[in-house]
C-alpha cells in the first residue's frame, strides 16, 4: 500500500518541529480545517508573546517552492505593516519559513472569530474597506515568483489533465468536454483570455477570499487568513466569492462591498463582467484539484462523492448554468 508524505506528519513530528523553533507544546493539538496543507492549533507550555496557543502550518510537499512561500510571507508582512488585519507568520529565529523532517512549516498567532454575516450591509462595507486596503498594498509591486490567475492555469490545463488521465467517466465525458469547451471559448473572449480586449489591471490578491478565510469579531471586524493562494489577478477575484443567492441578493451584497471599497480605492466596473467567468474557472479547477489530490487519504474520506457519474453529471449541469450566467448582463453597481 502506497503512503502519502503527510502520513509521516505525526503529532510527535509537529511538536518536535515547534520545539526546534523554541516553542514547546503541552501535547494538545487540534487539527484545523485545511485540505491543501496540514494546519494545527497547538497549546503551549509557556505563552509566546502573551498567547497560550499558536497555529502551525505544514505546507504540502512539492506544491510551492521556498521562494513562492516566502513571497506570500513578504506580502503578509507588508499588509501587517500597513495595519491591515491579515494574519501572517511569526518571525522565529529570524525566519518565517522553517524546515523539519522533510516538511516546510510556518507558525502564526492564533486569531478567534467566526464567518462574517454576508447579508449585513455594515459587515460587507467593513470588509470592502479592508479589501481596498489589501489591494492598495497589493498594487505597489507585482509578485515575481507566484503564478497569475489566468485561463490556462485555471481552465485549459486542468480540463485537459482530467481528460488525459481518464478522470471523467465515459458515460459523461462527451457532455462534460463539450460544455467545458463552450465555457472556455466564452471566457477566452473576455479580457481574462484575450489581451486585445480592454486592458485588465492585475495586482497581488488574497486570491481565495471566501467567508471561511475571514474571521469576524464584532469589535474588531474582519481578520483575513490563509494567503496560500495569493497570486496576481484582477481585483474582482477577491469579491465574487462573497456574493451568493439570487441576483437581487448578490446585487445588494456587491453594492455594500463597493460602498466600503470605494471609500479607499477606485474599482473598475468593467471587471464585474468577469464574475461569472471566474466562477466557471474555479468550477473546472476544483474538479482537477480533487482528482490530483486523491492519493492523499484525507480526500477520499472527506469527498466520498467525487468521481462518480452522479458527480460528473452534476458538473455538466453546473457548467450549463454557468454558460447561461455568462450570457446574462453582469451585475451593476
Amino acid at each position: 500500500m502506497s503512503s502519502h508524505p503527510f502520513d509521516a506528519l505525526t503529532p510527535d513530528v509537529v511538536l518536535d518541529a515547534l520545539a526546534a523553533v523554541g516553542l514547546y507544546g503541552d501535547g494538545r493539538l487540534l487539527a484545523l480545517s485545511s485540505y491543501e496543507n496540514r494546519v494545527y492549533q497547538v497549546q503551549l507550555e509557556t505563552p509566546h508573546e502573551g498567547s497560550t496557543s499558536v497555529v502551525a502550518k505544514f505546507y504540502r510537499p512539492q506544491r510551492w517552492s521556498e521562494a513562492q512561500i516566502l513571497e506570500e510571507h513578504a506580502f503578509a508582512a507588508e499588509l501587517m505593516v500597513a495595519e491591515v488585519p491579515a494574519v501572517g507568520p511569526l518571525v522565529l529565529g529570524g525566519r518565517t519559513l522553517h524546515q523539519h523532517a522533510g516538511f516546510q512549516f510556518s507558525v502564526s498567532p492564533r486569531r478567534g472569530g467566526r464567518a462574517p454575516e454576508l447579508d449585513d450591509g455594515e459587515v460587507l462595507e467593513w470588509i470592502g474597506r479592508f479589501l481596498a486596503r489589501i489591494h492598495n498594498v497589493g498594487a505597489r509591486a507585482p509578485f515575481v515568483e507566484r503564478p497569475a490567475l489566468d485561463v490556462d492555469t485555471f481552465g485549459t490545463e486542468p480540463s485537459e489533465w482530467l481528460l488525459q488521465h481518464h478522470m471523467v467517466p465515459l458515460d459523461v465525458q462527451a457532455a462534460w468536454e463539450r460544455r467545458c469547451e463552450q465555457a472556455l471559448r466564452m471566457i477566452g473572449d473576455t479580457p481574462l483570455g484575450d489581451a486585445r480586449k480592454a486592458p485588465l489591471a492585475r495586482l497581488r490578491l488574497h486570491g481565495d477570499c471566501h467567508p471561511g478565510n475571514i474571521l469576524w469579531t464584532p469589535d474588531q471586524g474582519p481578520h483575513f487568513v490563509d494567503l496560500d493562494d495569493a497570486r496576481m489577478g484582477p481585483a474582482v477575484q477577491d469579491f465574487w466569492m462573497l456574493l451568493s443567492g439570487e441576483r437581487a441578493q448578490r446585487q445588494r451584497q456587491l453594492g455594500a462591498l463597493l460602498d466600503g471599497y470605494e471609500m479607499l480605492r477606485e474599482f473598475d466596473r468593467a471587471e464585474l463582467a468577469l464574475v461569472e467567468p471566474l466562477r466557471t474557472l474555479r468550477l473546472i479547477h476544483y474538479s482537477a484539484w480533487l482528482a490530483r489530490r486523491w492519493d492523499d487519504p484525507i480526500f477520499p474520506i472527506n469527498f466520498p462523492w467525487f468521481g462518480s457519474s452522479d458527480y460528473w453529471q452534476g458538473q455538466v449541469q453546473m457548467l450549463e448554468e454557468q454558460l447561461e450566467a455568462m450570457a446574462e448582463p453582469p451585475l451593476v453597481a
